[in-house]
C-alpha cells in the first residue's frame, strides 16, 4: 500500500472500524440486486422484482437522511443498532413470504422497512472527519480510501449475491446482505474511541442539514449524477443483450466501477491547493464529456474501453464532493449532511433507470445512452449556476471544536478507550 493510505492507519482504531464499515456497506450493491433474483426466480415475474428494489431504495434515501440527523444528535451506537435491527427483521420478513408465496403487499411492506438500513459509508467517513479535520491532506487521503472501498463493493456485491442465490438456493443473496449489515454495524458501534461525538440540537442549530444552500448545489447535481449511473446500469444490459451476449453485461460493469477504483486509488496520492470547488466542478464537466463516446460504440468491447475511461471520472468527483460537504455543512450535522448527497444519488438512479427503460422501449438500446449524455449536461447545467454558492463554505458553529473544543475531544475519546 503506497505510503499515504499506510499514514492515515498510523491512528489506533482506524484499521478495525475501516474492515467494519467494508463489511457493513456490502449490502447496498448486493440487497437489491438479490431480491431481483430471488423474486424472479421464485415466481418468474421480473415486474415485481424491479418494483420491491425499487422500493428498497427509494425506502432508503427517505429514511436515511433521518437516521444520519438522529446520528448527529445521540451518537452512532444508540441510532444504528435498533435502526438495523428494524432492516435485518424486514430483510427476514420478506425472505419467508417469498419463500412461502405470500401476497404480494407484505413483500412492499417488508422492503420499505429494510430501508431504515443505515448510510454506513457516511458513518465511516464521519469518523475519517473526526480525527484528520485539522490535516486536510490525510483527510482527502482517506475520502479516496473510502471511494475504492464503494468501488469495490460494487464491483464484488452484485457477482456475489446473484452467485449465491442462483447457485445454492434463492434466498442465499438477500441473506448474506442482511448478515454483512448485521456484523459490520455492531461491530462498527462497538468501537467507542473513534465515535463521533453527538451534537444536541438547540434552538440555533435545529433543522436539516440540506439548509445549506452549497448542499442544495451538491444534492441537486447528484440527482443528475446519479441517473448517469442508473441509466448506464439498464442501457448496459439492454445493449449486451442486442449483441447476443447478455451474460458481459456484468462483466462490462465491473469494467466501470474498476476505472473509478483505480483513478481512486490515485487520486489520493495526489494533494492540490486552493479551494475544492473548482476542481469539482471541472470534475463534473468531464464526467459529462465521457458519456458522448457511449453514444458512438459498435460493440461490447469498444464499450469497456469506453465505460473505463468514463469510470476514471467517478471517484475523483466524489471525493472531491465529500470534502465540499464539510465546508459547507455545519459539523453538528456531517454525517447527516454526508447522506443527503447519497440520497440525492440514490433518488437519481431510480430515475435513471426509469427514463432509460422507456427510451430503450420507444427507440432501442443504442439511443438509451443518449439518457446519460442528457444527464451530464443537466448535472454541468446545475453545477455552473451553482458554484457561486460554492465558493462560500459556512462558518463551522456547532462543531466539535466550537462545543468541546480540540483538546477536549481528543481527552474524551481517549478515556472512553
Amino acid at each position: 500500500m503506497p505510503s499515504p493510505y499506510r499514514a492515515i492507519f498510523a491512528l489506533p482504531g482506524t484499521k478495525s472500524f475501516s474492515v467494519a464499515g467494508f463489511l457493513g456497506r456490502m449490502p447496498l450493491s448486493m440487497m437489491g440486486i438479490g431480491i431481483v433474483t430471488m423474486v424472479s426466480q421464485l415466481t418468474g415475474r421480473y415486474g415485481l422484482a424491479g418494483a420491491l428494489s425499487a422500493t428498497v431504495a427509494l425506502s432508503a434515501a427517505a429514511i436515511g437522511p433521518q437516521i444520519s440527523r438522529l446520528v448527529d444528535q445521540h451518537g452512532q451506537r444508540r441510532v444504528l443498532r435498533p435502526a438495523t435491527l428494524v432492516s435485518l427483521v424486514a430483510v427476514a420478513g420478506m425472505l419467508l413470504c417469498a419463500k412461502y408465496e405470500a401476497p404480494d403487499w407484505t413483500l412492499f411492506v417488508s422492503a420499505a422497512f429494510i430501508g431504515c438500513v443505515p448510510s454506513v459509508g457516511s458513518m465511516i467517513r464521519a469518523r475519517w472527519a473526526v480525527l484528520y479535520r485539522e490535516t486536510p491532506r490525510s483527510l482527502h487521503t482517506a475520502y479516496s480510501f473510502e471511494s475504492v472501498i464503494d468501488e469495490v463493493c460494487f464491483i464484488f456485491g452484485p457477482i456475489i449475491s446473484i452467485g449465491l442465490s442462483t447457485a445454492w438456493f434463492p434466498e442465499a443473496g438477500p441473506l448474506l446482505a442482511g448478515c454483512f449489515l448485521a456484523v459490520g454495524v455492531f461491530w462498527l458501534t462497538g468501537q467507542r474511541a473513534t465515535e463521533p461525538l453527538p451534537h444536541p440540537r438547540t434552538h440555533e442549530s435545529s433543522g436539516s442539514a440540506l439548509r445549506s444552500r452549497g448542499l442544495q448545489v451538491l444534492v441537486a447535481t447528484f440527482i443528475a449524477t446519479g441517473a448517469i449511473f442508473g441509466s448506464i446500469d439498464v442501457v448496459t444490459v439492454a445493449f449486451a443483450e442486442d449483441q447476443g451476449h447478455k451474460s458481459m453485461a456484468s462483466l462490462v460493469l465491473a469494467v466501470y466501477a474498476a476505472g473509478s477504483c483505480v483513478a481512486g486509488a490515485v487520486f489520493g496520492l495526489l494533494h492540490f491547493s486552493g479551494a475544492p470547488a473548482r476542481r469539482w466542478v471541472v470534475g463534473v464537466c468531464v464526467m459529462a464529456v465521457s458519456m458522448i463516446p457511449l453514444q458512438l460504440v459498435g460493440n461490447l468491447s469498444l464499450l469497456a474501453v469506453a465505460l473505463f475511461v468514463a469510470g476514471l471520472t467517478v471517484a475523483p468527483t466524489m471525493i472531491t464532493t465529500m470534502a465540499l460537504v464539510e465546508q459547507h455543512v455545519p459539523r453538528a450535522k456531517l454525517t447527516e449532511g454526508m447522506t443527503w448527497v447519497s440520497t440525492g444519488l440514490t433518488a437519481g438512479v431510480a430515475l435513471g433507470s426509469s427514463v432509460s427503460g422507456w427510451v430503450i422501449d420507444a427507440a432501442g438500446a443504442k439511443a438509451g445512452y443518449g439518457v446519460p449524455g442528457v444527464s451530464g449536461a443537466v448535472a454541468v447545467l446545475v453545477a455552473f449556476l451553482g458554484y457561486r454558492r460554492l465558493k462560500q463554505p459556512v462558518p463551522q458553529r456547532g462543531g466539535t471544536t466550537d462545543e468541546h473544543g480540540a483538546d477536549g475531544q481528543q481527552q474524551e475519546r481517549r478515556s472512553v478507550a
